[in-house]
């Protein structure tokens, strides 16, 4: 029997959306790298960009456990000397909520093209609203 190895053009794309109004940022995350890995699909092929599309909307409303909102800190470095940036968890889910999200995603997916492309396919909301009615995205429930 031969081991099926997915072609980047025959790949067929979805469109998720995730809604994390109370829910944990870590499984808000996993799930949607899961999804834009294409690691849900039958014909998952570790060297090609089979994922879907992943709209994730109320990110200012996502969840963090423990003490983590005082604590967790983001880091910037301008490229200059004396240019490093720290904000804490509970600026950036006030000030970018979509950042926020986004950093917990792309830091589960693979730190190459292929990631960055993966990545692409990430669409990231602060409220419910979003433009991407027109894919007739599906909801995913996550538990």
């Amino acid at each position: 029997m031969k081991t099926f190895m997915q072609k980047k053009e025959n790949v067929e794309r979805k469109w998720y959306v995730i809604d994390a109004e109370g829910k944990t940022l870590g499984r808000v995350a996993t799930k949607a790298a899961t999804i834009l890995r294409g690691k849900h699909k039958p014909t998952y092929t570790p060297s090609v960009d089979c994922g879907d599309y992943v709209i994730i909307v109320n990110a200012s409303k996502v969840n963090l456990t423990g003490n983590k909102l005082n604590d967790k800190m983001y880091y910037n470095h301008s490229g200059y000397p004396g240019g490093l940036r720290e904000r804490n968890a509970k600026t950036m889910i006030e000030k970018y909520p979509e950042e926020m999200v986004e950093r917990a995603v792309k830091g589960m997916l693979p730190h190459n093209s292929l990631g960055r492309s993966m990545g692409k396919k990430l669409f990231v909301y602060r409220d419910a609203s979003h433009k991407h009615e027109a894919q007739k995205p599906e909801a995913l429930n996550i538990d």
